[in-house]
């Protein structure tokens, strides 16, 4: 297992390869795309994107814990979480790769090496 990230500066550097934009143009756009999202989720909506995976915003109850240090019963509030489910193909494409094994027919394998 590979320890790299990707970041934003990767995604802008390959939006700036692959569609020809300039490299503040695809900084923008990166961010455009990352404030929608992120603008969809405030709202409680899901994001669905083709091929890739849902990102749905759940909500968790209050319940009680305890401090893992002094051993006392702690509240722990309601909260909204973000999940991450990722698609068929998303996961078929991850699995092909360390498998070794074809992709599906019609299947595009999407690449975001700098």
């Amino acid at each position: 297992m590979t320890s790299k990230s990707v970041t934003r500066v990767d995604l802008c550097e390959a939006v700036y390869r692959q569609a020809g934009l300039s490299r503040s143009k695809s900084s923008a756009m990166v961010e455009l795309v990352l404030k929608e999202i992120t603008a969809s989720l405030e709202k409680g909506e899901t994001v669905k994107l083709a091929s890739f995976g849902s990102f749905i915003v759940r909500t968790k109850n209050q319940r009680f814990g305890r401090n893992p240090k002094t051993g006392t019963p702690a509240r722990i509030p309601s909260r909204r979480v973000i999940v991450f489910k990722s698609s068929a193909i998303l996961k078929q494409q991850i699995n092909a790769k360390t498998s070794g094994t074809k992709m599906p027919a019609g299947a595009e394998r999407v690449s975001w090496a700098p």
